[in-house]
């Protein structure tokens, strides 16, 4: 089960989340998502366990738990939605004379 970290401090790294996580069961992988022009964290993690039953615990005992001053939203994953993509491309392509 994916599991969705919320409103993290931006000092939380993922060994933080992997400690916090494997109190209620194992952890197959943490990935907290950074900005990429920053390289500073985007405040959000996704915490995949392979035990539904200990996900659920960790999504039970873990929301609203305040973590360096800040407390969590965990919830199940959704599904990526898909972003409308810009029409053309290259805007600057267009009608050249």
């Amino acid at each position: 089960m994916k599991l969705y970290v919320g409103n993290l401090s931006f000092e939380t790294t993922e060994n933080d989340l992997q400690d916090l996580f494997e109190q209620h069961g194992a952890v197959n992988e943490v990935h907290l998502m950074m900005d990429k022009m920053t390289g500073k964290s985007r405040g959000f993690a996704f915490i995949t366990m392979n035990d539904n039953a200990q996900a659920n615990a960790a999504m039970t005992a873990l929301n609203g738990k305040e973590l360096n001053g800040r407390a969590l939203n965990v919830n199940e994953a959704r599904p990526r939605e898909e972003r409308p993509r810009p029409f053309g491309g290259n805007r600057f392509a267009g009608n050249r004379r």
